[in-house]
């Protein structure tokens, strides 16, 4: 007696159809979602205020030494105390005086 043809769900092709369609979806949902899960590196800069913070001094700096009010050694050291005051500020910490005990 031969045995009863299987209906096409349950045949081995159906169930690698099924498992292609399961990866076309969860590889759209991938896609559609990838800004939230890699963000680009513009936006985590953009973002940033200590970035935001030296961007504006590094750009004045720059100015003054295209002007010839500072040497270029002046320049570098001021980016780099630019640099950490901008980094201490987006951190919560006031410039100038520390703040007082509580």
């Amino acid at each position: 007696m031969a045995a009863p043809a299987r209906p096409f769900l349950d045949r081995p092709i159906a169930r690698g159809l099924a498992l292609l369609v399961l990866l076309a979806c969860l590889t759209g949902l991938a896609w559609l979602e990838r800004e939230r899960w890699l963000p680009a590196q513009t936006t985590a800069i953009a973002d940033d205020p200590a970035a935001l913070c030296f961007a504006a001094r590094a750009a004045e700096i720059d100015g003054m030494l295209a002007e010839g009010l500072i040497a270029a050694q002046q320049a570098a050291a001021f980016k780099s105390r630019a640099e950490a005051m901008c980094r201490a500020t987006a951190q919560g910490a006031a410039p100038g005086l520390p703040a007082l005990p509580q």
